[in-house]
């Protein structure tokens, strides 16, 4: 089988990646470098945990999602991981800690509430004004994102059965006949085409410009006292919710950067403008900050950045076939990256297979429990 992919993201390359060692072909388009700086996976690392709130079939999934990476460690050599445990903390009448305890309590995958008054004895960072409650899990940790997706896209460059075409903007696609055409004008054909495009994916399939909302987002990043670090360098990663704002943390494992971002969405933006941040953009978050951990007084700003999700409605993930020779892959709404080598490799088997692709659409959705056969 030939496979064209379009996207040089963490999907389109997971995706050449379950399709190459299954010794498929595959040509891969990315519109600018490969990686490009201006993708969403590129930043230094994103969080993986068990706690999804309701979304239990996301909670089920984490599992599978560890498998994958395992495999994909050992096809790259080098293990870009380290594990945090999980703090999720709740203030504010908010309860999606307490919601994601439950879910996981029902697929044996406890969570522990700890008592609030012990969360400053057993994490000394943490301040906690305003929790009210906390739950602890061993699970969970760091991918080291930007450093993930340029080894995958070395590794890709090696494979015999993989042509990589960096800034190489794609023109059109027809998911009927799986073709694509680039701006210079050139036509590629092949038995399936896969849209993984992140942002950008309404400028090729426009239709699905309702579905898939691009994001501007902005993470900050904080230069710390050097007690203050090392401390932090065995922290946790916390997501806190308090119902008016919510943040989550990573910590800076193995010398990568102190990170800070919120799960608002902005819905706007234009992925292809000037990106531009404010302390301002991100003031509330700054505010909960200066009461969740302690000594944030002595921190500063490191740099501000700016990516872009694309969000649905429902947070639910996007991989399904709108043309009989045609996918749409848009895991997304900024909790994308943790199933990156899963996804894509379940979707090289489905495409290898010709699986059920409504089935495969459920899946990804987090709608059943197992991927298709």
């Amino acid at each position: 089988m030939k496979a064209i992919v379009v996207g040089g993201g963490i999907m389109g390359l997971s995706t050449a990646w379950g399709l190459a060692r299954d010794g498929h072909d595959v040509e891969l388009f990315e519109q600018g470098p490969l990686p490009n700086p201006l993708a969403s996976s590129m930043d230094e690392h994103r969080l993986i945990r068990h706690p999804y709130g309701e979304h239990v079939g996301y909670a089920r999934l984490i599992d599978d999602a560890y498998a994958a990476w395992d495999l994909l460690w050992g096809d790259l050599g080098q293990r870009l991981y380290a594990a945090t445990g999980t703090l999720a903390l709740t203030g504010n009448g908010a309860d999606w800690a307490a919601r994601s305890a439950a879910v996981l309590a029902t697929i044996g995958k406890p969570m522990t509430e700890l008592a609030v008054a012990d969360l400053r004895h057993r994490f000394p960072q943490i301040e906690a004004r305003g929790v009210e409650r906390a739950f602890w899990m061993e699970s969970g940790g760091v991918l080291f994102a930007q450093d993930i997706v340029v080894a995958l896209a070395r590794y890709l460059a090696g494979q015999p059965r993989v042509r990589l075409h960096p800034n190489t903007p794609v023109r059109s696609v027809d998911l009927e006949q799986g073709r694509i055409v680039t701006e210079t004008g050139a036509a590629h054909a092949a038995d399936v085409v896969v849209v993984a495009a992140g942002a950008w994916v309404n400028r090729l399939l426009p239709d699905f410009g309702q579905r898939l909302i691009p994001s501007h987002q902005v993470v900050i990043y904080f230069d710390l006292p050097a007690d203050a670090r090392a401390a932090w360098a065995k922290g946790p990663m916390i997501i806190e919710k308090t119902g008016d704002v919510g943040l989550y943390l990573v910590p800076p494992m193995e010398g990568r950067g102190m990170k800070v971002g919120d799960h608002e969405f902005s819905r706007s933006g234009d992925p292809m403008a000037e990106r531009t941040a404010s302390e301002d953009d991100i003031r509330p978050l700054l505010e909960r900050c200066r009461s969740l951990l302690r000594g944030f007084d002595r921190w500063r700003t490191d740099r501000l950045k700016v990516c872009f999700y694309t969000v649905t409605e429902d947070e639910r993930f996007v991989v399904e076939k709108p043309g009989a020779r045609g996918w749409v892959m848009s895991p997304c709404s900024g909790h994308g990256f943790k199933f990156g080598a899963l996804m894509g490799l379940e979707l090289a088997r489905t495409l290898a297979a010709e699986r059920d692709a409504a089935a495969h659409a459920r899946w990804a959705a987090g709608l059943e429990a197992t991927a298709p056969t």
